[in-house]
């Protein structure tokens, strides 16, 4: 069975149209660009993300072991206390302690989310402003 011979079919508007097959080779190369600056812009999304999200996690865990380090040494000041006094007195200054050292954290947490948000978002902003220059 002989195949089909595509040679002899005749697209409309396309057949040896110079300025049609230049405008769309123009087209195909800005596409390309385009999705070349996306795959980059991706690319520094995610190393970024990935580094922030690691410094996000590290001070997670450097907060916790503070807060677990004077926890123990506040239990151990409140069985060494002489009478309740003693316990009241140590329970309102840990108390106080626990509570600047919340918002301490809470602002470094903060400040490194806020990081995470700009930097993630940078490349993106970054690389579309060069796609849409691209299109034009």
């Amino acid at each position: 069975m002989p195949l089909l011979d595509f040679s002899k079919i005749a697209l409309p508007g396309m057949g040896g149209n110079e300025q049609v097959v230049a405008r769309a080779r123009e087209s195909f190369e800005k596409i390309k660009a385009a999705s070349e600056e996306m795959t980059e812009a991706l690319r520094e999304t995610c190393s970024s993300s990935s580094r922030n999200t690691t410094d996000y996690g590290l001070k997670v865990f450097e907060i916790s072991n503070a807060n677990a380090a004077s926890a123990l040494d506040f239990w151990i000041d409140l069985c060494g206390s002489k009478s309740a006094t003693d316990a009241l007195a140590l329970s309102a200054a840990q108390t106080r302690k626990a509570f600047d050292a919340a918002s301490n954290q809470n602002r470094e947490l903060w400040v490194l989310a806020q990081k995470c948000a700009t930097e993630t978002g940078e490349p993106i902003r970054k690389h579309f402003s060069k796609v849409l220059h691209l299109a034009d």
